[in-house]
């Protein structure tokens, strides 16, 4: 017996009825031969660590564009939050924690630079859309290597419904779309609170009684409940006390932070980066790097376009602005 099958074993007879055993994948669209030491599942995981779109992510908006200071999130750093959280909860339900771990890690490998603001610039140009999420499996199915990272049904399945309204078809995916909220909420409001924008009683009082005074509190505090509420089920939830006063304490960041703030004084320019380059770039294809261009006849300029603006981080897209718009003897 191989170290995968004797995990596999490990997985039947430990994990609960309702996890995701890596032997009963739905698999892959391509079949490839199975690794003798990792499960399917620890493979599209480090996939997805390996791929470039997971590297650029350090340097894509979270919340604050062009923030001052070495201490406010990134992209990377909430998806690596979102990741711990999504585990610690997988772990303690006896689901598939390899699999929740692939999708928390893969869900937003097709973010914008500047965060949602690029995210909503780009829906608004774009003859097709835009959504982060479909983008992100637009990333693992296509762009990334030659054709694709070739991940398991379940793991996309994960990565596609993890915002709005879409439910994962697995719980591992649910899991990880409560982990998402629960890791952006509690950190956008510490950096909300670094940047002057709010201070801790500033937060709805009821919401702060049910969920608790602190981050660490509320973090600690929502996965308990969810444990205490999904524990031996065949679908994640909270109780109806912690899913109002989360949903609550959500709409709030919305209201005070998210649209209109001081936190989002920058958006309009770059809101307008975007548009610019993307607009820019249709009309002049020849600009897009020869790895993007390939997928022209296949797609179409719009596509291809979208994928490439997409995937800029937020100082490439600033550095490609900067190189087509401003004349050379104006730059410093």
């Amino acid at each position: 017996m191989s170290i995968r099958e004797d995990y596999e074993s490990f997985e039947d007879k430990f994990l609960s009825e309702f996890a995701t055993k890596s032997c009963k994948s739905r698999g892959r669209e391509k079949e490839e031969p199975k690794c003798t030491v990792r499960t399917d599942f620890q493979r599209d995981r480090d996939r997805i660590v390996y791929s470039k779109a997971f590297r650029r992510l350090k340097h894509k908006t979270q919340v604050f564009i062009s923030p001052e200071g070495d201490h406010y999130r990134t992209r990377l750093t909430h998806t690596l939050e979102v990741s711990q959280i999504a585990r610690t909860l997988a772990r303690s339900l006896r689901l598939n924690e390899d699999l929740t771990e692939a999708i928390a890690l893969g869900h937003d490998l097709g973010h914008t630079p500047f965060g949602h603001s690029g995210e909503m610039v780009l829906d608004r140009v774009c003859p097709h859309g835009f959504k982060h999420n479909e983008q992100s499996l637009r990333v693992v199915d296509i762009l990334e290597r030659e054709d694709g990272l070739n991940l398991t049904w379940e793991v996309r399945d994960g990565i596609r419904n993890h915002t709005g309204k879409n439910v994962a078809s697995t719980l591992e995916g649910q899991l990880v779309k409560f982990a998402d909220r629960i890791a952006y909420i509690n950190h956008d409001i510490e950096d909300a609170i670094r940047g002057k924008v709010l201070m801790e009683d500033m937060l709805p009082k009821e919401c702060v009684k049910v969920l608790g005074k602190s981050s660490s509190k509320r973090i600690n505090n929502m996965i308990i409940n969810i444990i205490e509420n999904s524990t031996n089920k065949d679908r994640i939830s909270m109780s109806d006390e912690f899913q109002k006063a989360k949903d609550e304490l959500r709409q709030y960041m919305f209201d005070n932070v998210y649209v209109g703030s001081i936190v989002k004084k920058d958006e309009i320019k770059a809101q307008n980066i975007v548009a610019e380059l993307y607009r820019y770039l249709v009309k002049t294809p020849e600009l897009i790097p020869k790895e993007t261009a390939k997928w022209l006849d296949k797609y179409g300029i719009d596509r291809v376009v979208c994928d490439y603006v997409a995937g800029m981080t937020d100082r490439y897209a600033v550095k490609k602005f900067h190189d087509i718009f401003i004349p050379e003897s104006w730059r410093f």
